[in-house]
């Protein structure tokens, strides 16, 4: 496997998706990090780029909670010895658990012990689960552990679950079970200016790859980070139907924020839907429903401070 240094015999490994990296998600890396420690050998997380039914069926593959770089940061604060991403190809698809087990997991990864999700399947049409798993442990010398689901307001956490929240504008169900705010970047690019012209000087920015997810429509109270600095700021996701022929844009007005930003990286926690797109006669009435929408907004972060 590319990139992997040769491993020595007793690692405890995990695999799958792992989009989103949720709160279940980091229920397993703890338990395979406590495996490790036990065993005295690496922990290791096998995931995959692009997500499996980007390949086996694109037609009903879902956006993503989080891209692959977005991936990438939060497994490595979780403390692993290695993460693995194994490129999913249509070969890939074919495997049978048996292959994959065999001509993967056992000369690369070396594992002594493996643990798994609840509801984890692996192999071609997502044949293999834990009893398979237990038969081919049986045969190449390496255990299986099953995590059980972790509840959020009685019901299993999944990535599917938090999609449908994010979908819908409810970022608070959706950080529930994340662990931590949805978030998205882009790069500050320039505007028409119309913001500025307003009163509201907003940064435009460019969209993400089109695999990731963007939260409903609508005014967002959000944080933004700018390297290490945070700033209160208000989204606008979505259409623009006061301005005629004004495609959909993503633009952030940052708080009591003054500095110039362009081509600028940024980071946005989206926390909280304050209110659908709506259409205004004129900018003089757009003008007043924004500074409410400040007014919410601050009080918003107030609520989160006090």
């Amino acid at each position: 496997m590319k990139g992997l240094p040769p491993l020595a015999r007793g690692t405890v490994v995990t695999m799958g998706t792992f989009d989103g990296v949720h709160l279940g998600h980091q229920t397993i890396v703890r338990d395979v990090r406590r495996r490790a420690r036990k065993r005295e050998g690496r922990s290791v997380l096998l995931t995959f780029d692009p997500h499996p039914l980007r390949v086996v069926r694109p037609d009903i593959a879902p956006p993503l909670l989080t891209l692959p770089d977005e991936k990438k940061e939060i497994l490595a604060q979780l403390g692993l010895d290695y993460v693995v991403f194994l490129s999913f190809t249509r070969d890939l698809s074919r495997y049978s658990p048996k292959q994959f087990v065999e001509d993967i997991m056992v000369p690369h990864l070396r594992p002594s012990e493996v643990v798994i999700g609840y509801d984890h399947g692996f192999g071609r049409g997502r044949a293999g689960d834990a009893s398979v798993l237990e038969r081919l442990g049986g045969i190449h010398g390496f255990e299986v552990s099953v995590v059980e689901g972790v509840e959020a307001d009685g019901s299993a956490i999944s990535s599917t679950r938090i999609r449908q929240a994010v979908a819908a504008g409810d970022m608070e169900s959706a950080a529930a079970g994340l662990g931590r705010p949805f978030s998205f970047r882009g790069t500050v690019i320039r505007g028409l200016g119309r913001g500025k012209t307003l009163g509201f000087p907003t940064a435009n920015l460019a969209p993400p790859s089109s695999d990731k997810l963007l939260p409903a429509e609508g005014i967002y109270a959000v944080r933004a980070a700018l390297g290490s600095e945070p700033v209160d700021g208000l989204l606008h996701l979505g259409p623009r139907p006061t301005f005629a022929n004004a495609p959909p844009a993503i633009e952030v007005f940052l708080i009591d924020f003054e500095r110039e930003i362009y081509g600028e990286r940024v980071v946005v926690d989206v926390l909280h839907r304050l209110r659908e797109v709506r259409s205004f006669h004129s900018g003089d009435d757009l003008v007043a429903q924004m500074r409410r929408d400040l007014a919410d907004g601050r009080d918003y972060f107030g609520q989160m401070r006090a």
